[in-house]
């Protein structure tokens, strides 16, 4: 097979923010490095796959709402990103969870630390909730939020002047640097493709995740994404952020409810009016027997 005009898909729009640092509490930030493919290098790829069976699919946004809407992602593989992020350290062990990416690290037994050091503000002070076992609701009294925030301003004061009190003794980086509190920026390079990174903006979006972190995740999926894959972006939104599934418990009792007395016509007009496809409205009405 012999192809040509083979050239690297480039965005007008994400050219606009390459290098741009969109900052993230109060010393992190966000740069995108570099990209690769954009809504129309997923088509490629899906059609490549697919061959004539795409032939039913007439428009592009048609064909990427379907890839996200049944979960065939292997054509959002093809599409990367590199990022350039600095966080606290505390936020880069939940971040380095997410393992399919490729990731280099500012390294403290190379480097000195810089000083500076993540402080929270008084609202995002909360107490443990009692629900969520990992998680805090409720605000905390003022006086011990402000005890809190001047306790981690000290420690990362008296941390970094033990660090410099060491290190002008000659003693190794990679020894000093354990004394450094979770409240530490760290910086790296992260490369993961489009599949991969809307998995994990689906989970640190969600509002059960920490704030620190979502406070990143929101910033990639809204300031980023948007930008980069927008045809992608909204399908995500509709199909994956804020959609929900149902247990087949669940989907009993749903059913038991709907049918045999609802109007199928009713479900019809309804989901037409919010620009529902004809084929969506077929799944739809599968989905709950009617």
């Amino acid at each position: 097979m012999t192809m040509t005009n083979i050239e690297r898909t480039q965005s007008p729009q994400m050219d606009k923010i390459l290098g741009h640092q969109f900052p993230v509490l109060n010393h992190g930030f966000i740069r995108v490095i570099d990209y690769m493919g954009d809504d129309n290098s997923v088509c490629q790829m899906a059609r490549v796959s697919y061959g004539k069976g795409t032939k039913s699919v007439n428009e592009d946004r048609g064909l990427l709402r379907y890839l996200i809407r049944h979960k065939h992602t292997s054509p959002l593989e093809g599409n990367e990103i590199k990022l350039h992020l600095k966080m606290p350290i505390f936020v880069m062990r939940q971040w380095i969870r997410h393992r399919m990416a490729n990731v280099n690290e500012y390294s403290m037994r190379y480097s000195e630390p810089k000083d500076e050091f993540f402080v929270p503000t008084a609202d995002t002070i909360q107490l443990q909730s009692k629900d969520n076992k990992q998680g805090r609701d409720g605000l905390t009294d003022k006086d011990v939020a402000g005890k809190f925030i001047n306790y981690t301003e000290t420690i990362a004061e008296q941390s970094l002047g033990v660090y410099n009190e060491f290190n002008e003794q000659g003693l190794a980086r990679e020894m000093n640097r354990v004394n450094l509190p979770l409240s530490a920026y760290t910086e790296c390079y992260w490369k993961i493709d489009l599949h991969n990174l809307l998995h994990f903006l689906k989970l640190r979006t969600d509002p059960h995740a920490q704030y620190e972190i979502r406070v990143y995740a929101d910033i990639i999926l809204n300031e980023i994404v948007k930008i980069w894959v927008p045809e992608i972006y909204e399908a995500f939104i509709d199909y994956i952020k804020e959609a929900t599934t149902f247990s087949k418990q669940e989907m009993e009792v749903l059913r038991s409810c709907i049918s045999p007395a609802c109007n199928k016509e009713l479900f019809e007009d309804k989901l037409k009016a919010k620009g529902v496809s004809g084929r969506e409205i077929k799944e739809f009405l599968n989905k709950i027997g009617v």
